[in-house]
C-alpha cells in the first residue's frame, strides 16, 4: 500500500476476538454518517466473519475487499454504505464459535492487530482503532502479552508507554494494568510510578495541548497510608517517585486519598491522574462515563485508541451490542491524527 494524502484520515479498525462482539459493532459503527464524516474507516479482519456478520445483522453493508492503495481503489472503498476490508488472514474463518474461547480466535486478533500495525508504520494508515481482544484465547494461541498496550509496545519496539483512559472529565494513567490485586503492591516500584508520571504528562501535553499539566498521583493505601499507619508505600515508592519526577519539570503532586482524589478531578483540579492499579482508575471512570470511555496508548510511534470494554462473549451474535465506545474511539482517534505524528518529535521527558 502506498499513502495517500486526503483531509480525513484512514484509520485502521481491528476486528478484535471474532468470537466476541468486535466484527458486530464494527458493522454498526460503520452504518453511522458520522463516523464517514470524521474518518475513512479501514476495517482489518477476516472476510467471511464479517460477510457472517453483516447477513446475521440483516443490513445492506457491502464488503469491499481492499488490497491496494491507489487513487482508483480508494475511490471505490472509502464510500458511505460500504465496508472497506483488508483480510490479512490466510484461512477462512466460518468455523469459529461465537462466544466461545479459542486459540485459533486469539490468533486471528493477534493477527489482524500485527497487521494493522505493519501499515501504520508505513504510513498507509494514519492511526489505529482496536475491537477488543479475548487475552486467555490470545494466551492460547501463545501470544502471553497481559493485553494490547504491551503488545502493542512489543511490535513497535516503544521505549515507554502506557495506558491512558478517559472518559468525561478524566484522563487517568495507570502504573499497572491486569494484574491480580495480590501481586499489585509486590509489583510496584519508585521506577513505574515515575514512568507513569511521565507518560501522563507526556500525553497530556502532545495529544491534548495542555501546556503545563497538572497530575495527581493516587495513594495506595487507605487515605493514603495515614503517614504509615495503614501501610508504608506511600512513603516508600509514592513520594520518591513525585520527588524524581518533579526533578525532572513535571507539576505533579501527591499521593492523594483515592476516595477523594477523583471527586476533585471532576471539578477541575487536575488535568490528569496517576492510578496505581487496574480498578482504582476504572471505577470512578467509568461510573461517570460508562460507555463512553476511551482507551489511548501513550508513548507509542503509532497513534492508537481503543475501546473501553471486553469482548462480550455472553451477548456476541445476539446483535445487541452497542458500539458507541467504539464510535467514541473512532472519533477520538481522528481528532488526534492530524497532529500526532508532529507529536512524536518530542521524547517523553
Amino acid at each position: 500500500m502506498a499513502v495517500l494524502t486526503h483531509p480525513k484520515p484512514i484509520l485502521a479498525i481491528t476486528m478484535g476476538d471474532p468470537a466476541g462482539i468486535g466484527p458486530e459493532i464494527i458493522v454498526k459503527a460503520l452504518q453511522l454518517p458520522k463516523v464517514w464524516r470524521l474518518c475513512r474507516p479501514l476495517v482489518i479482519g477476516s472476510q467471511p466473519i464479517f460477510e457472517r456478520t453483516v447477513q446475521s445483522l440483516k443490513t445492506i453493508l457491502p464488503i469491499t475487499a481492499v488490497d491496494g492503495h491507489d487513487e482508483a481503489t480508494a475511490k471505490l472503498a472509502f464510500r458511505r454504505g460500504r465496508l472497506p476490508l483488508f483480510d490479512p488472514l490466510s484461512k477462512p474463518a466460518r468455523s469459529v464459535r461465537l462466544g466461545r474461547v479459542s486459540a485459533k480466535a486469539g490468533e486471528m486478533g493477534v493477527t489482524c492487530i500485527q497487521s494493522a500495525v505493519q501499515l501504520a508504520q508505513a504510513g498507509c494508515v494514519s492511526g489505529i482503532v482496536t475491537a477488543p481482544i479475548n487475552k486467555e484465547a490470545m494466551h492460547l494461541a501463545g501470544h502471553l502479552y497481559p493485553g494490547h498496550t504491551e503488545m502493542l509496545a512489543d511490535l513497535t519496539k516503544a521505549n515507554e508507554s502506557g495506558m491512558m483512559i478517559m472518559g468525561g472529565p478524566l484522563k487517568i494513567v495507570f502504573t499497572t494494568t491486569h494484574l491480580p490485586l495480590r501481586d499489585v503492591a509486590k509489583t510496584l516500584t519508585v521506577q513505574k510510578i515515575v514512568k507513569a508520571i511521565r507518560l501522563a504528562h507526556f500525553g497530556l501535553k502532545q495529544l491534548f495541548g495542555v501546556k503545563k499539566p497538572r497530575i495527581a498521583v493516587a495513594g495506595f493505601n487507605p487515605h493514603a497510608g495515614e503517614n504509615g499507619v495503614f501501610g508504608d508505600e506511600e512513603k516508600r515508592l509514592i513520594l520518591p517517585a513525585i520527588k524524581q519526577a518533579k526533578a525532572q519539570g513535571i507539576s505533579c503532586n501527591g499521593p492523594h486519598p483515592a476516595d477523594t482524589m477523583f471527586a476533585k478531578a471532576l471539578t477541575g483540579a487536575f488535568d490528569g491522574i496517576v492510578a496505581l492499579y487496574h480498578d482504582q482508575g476504572l471505577i470512578p471512570l467509568k461510573t461517570v462515563a460508562f460507555g463512553h470511555c476511551v482507551n489511548i496508548t501513550v508513548g507509542l510511534p503509532i497513534l492508537r485508541t481503543s475501546v473501553d470494554h471486553g469482548t462480550a462473549f455472553d451477548i456476541a451474535g445476539k446483535g445487541i451490542a452497542d458500539p458507541t465506545s467504539l464510535v467514541d474511539a473512532i472519533e477520538m482517534a481522528a481528532r488526534l491524527a492530524p497532529n500526532f505524528s508532529s507529536s512524536l518529535k518530542t521524547r517523553i521527558p
